[in-house]
């Protein structure tokens, strides 16, 4: 009877494994791009070197992502299958942030180090700060808006 248990449990586990799996993004070549996402991610990645292409689910839309490195800082950029640039996340250098962003990320950080901050920016319009913070072991995410308040729900 054990056994049985066991396998079931195994079983659910398979499943459970196997649907992640299927939400999470997909590596892609460039050749692999649909001809406006290439178009786009050309454009987006002029200067820069390219890290890699991949894909990802969001909802029912297929959305594409072009990971580069430009002049030694990382951005991704979110391509829909149209071609139109959805989102952009930039690294920028806490020390060059507005000073009411800075003094927000920080307060939000508490004790934590803030490991790097993105800007995202959507639709052509800069939305908020993101920073990746350490307490310990613990890793997590904070966001302010452009005005270094905290958001009313996560961008």
């Amino acid at each position: 009877m054990r056994f049985g248990k066991w396998i079931v449990a195994l079983l659910i586990l398979s499943c459970v494994i196997a649907s992640q799996a299927s939400a999470q993004e997909r590596r892609l070549k460039r050749a692999d791009l649909p001809a406006a996402v290439q178009k786009t991610a050309d454009q987006e990645s002029q200067g820069a070197t390219v890290r890699g292409y991949s894909s990802e689910k969001n909802g029912d839309q297929l959305e594409y992502e072009v990971a580069m490195t430009v002049h030694g800082h990382n951005r991704d950029v979110t391509i829909a299958g149209d071609g139109t640039v959805l989102e952009i996340e930039e690294e920028v250098a806490l020390d060059s942030l507005p000073a009411p962003v800075r003094a927000g990320l920080l307060q939000l950080a508490g004790s934590g180090e803030i490991i790097n901050v993105e800007s995202l920016t959507k639709h052509g319009a800069l939305v908020a700060y993101e920073a990746h913070v350490r307490t310990g072991a613990k890793r997590s995410e904070i966001q302010v808006g452009p005005d270094g308040k905290p958001l009313a729900h996560p961008e």
